[in-house]
């Protein structure tokens, strides 16, 4: 099996895996420059740089990278360290890059208003696969979706029904309304999508919050929502809010550790939270309705 096969298979299959390129090397090694070894996510390998210990450590660490999803470059010295003394190799050293094989990154867009146009095309251009979804076809169409992957005009019932984020998937919820958007939101927290985002005030997101666990639905599902959605830039218009919709997206992707900007209530009552080694408390739900 061709291994650049494979990679693309994986990733239209919706899986993750890791590549390990032997990228420089002095002396006698175990394999060649260049040499590659694909490491799936159920662990399984196409491809070699050499075998024994030193491919057993690489699989090791290329597990790491397919967790973590970011690259990294490991060196070995097999003629100082005595356990690579295993008659593959006959000293010399090699640097093996290891970089993380992603799924492309779906984008649901729920809704097919000014935002969701606006969005569409700033996220198509960073890259993210995006598939707008509204129950009004005179506005679920191709011709203001002309970026989208897939335009889907049906009932949010149907669409609930149908579509399938995984891991690797982010949804923004942008309807017309607070019901569309509840009901969406409902569903939305229990799928394993990435990212979920909602458009509204803190007032909306709060009294949304608090009817969806008021049904038994768990407050733990909601730590992935960003609502109010995207960055706080002073966003107003629909094209400034799709940019920082598509920020936070972007973020969210690659993994941002550092503090961030969030304008969604769920970061700073999570934040106040830790704060205090608490839960979400009813003085904090209080407090953030004084506010808006």
């Amino acid at each position: 099996m061709d291994l650049y096969e494979e990679i693309v298979r994986l990733r239209q299959s919706g899986r993750r895996g890791a590549l390990a390129t032997i990228v420089s090397s002095h002396g006698s090694i175990p394999s060649f420059k260049t040499a590659k070894m694909l490491v799936r996510d159920d662990g399984s390998i196409l491809g070699t740089i050499g075998g024994g210990c030193v491919e057993a450590e690489v699989w090791q660490a290329a597990r790491a990278v397919i967790e973590s999803e970011k690259p990294r470059t490991i060196t070995f010295n097999l003629n100082q360290d005595p356990k690579y003394d295993t008659g593959l190799v006959c000293g010399g050293s090699l640097d093996i890059f290891i970089e993380p094989i992603l799924p492309p990154s779906s984008l649901y867009i729920f809704g097919a208003g000014h935002v969701s146009a606006s969005l569409c095309s700033v996220a198509h251009g960073a890259g993210f696969d995006v598939t707008v979804a509204d129950d009004r076809e005179a506005y679920a169409n191709r011709e203001r979706f002309p970026d989208a992957k897939e335009v889907i005009a049906e009932e949010f019932e149907r669409l609930m029904n149908s579509v399938t984020p995984n891991e690797s998937s982010y949804i923004v919820i942008v309807t017309r309304g607070h019901r569309d958007d509840m009901r969406m939101l409902r569903w939305a927290v229990q799928t394993p999508a990435r990212y979920i985002g909602m458009i509204g005030s803190k007032r909306k997101t709060i009294a949304i919050f608090r009817e969806l666990t008021g049904e038994g639905i768990s407050a733990k599902l909601f730590e992935r929502v960003h609502a109010p959605v995207g960055l706080d830039i002073g966003a107003v218009t629909p094209e400034e809010i799709a940019v920082a919709i598509t920020a936070e997206l972007i973020a969210a992707r690659r993994r941002v550790e550092r503090d961030l900007p969030h304008m969604s209530w769920f970061h700073s009552s999570k934040r106040e939270a830790n704060e205090t080694d608490g839960g979400v408390t009813s003085e904090m739900l209080k407090e953030s309705e004084e506010e808006v």
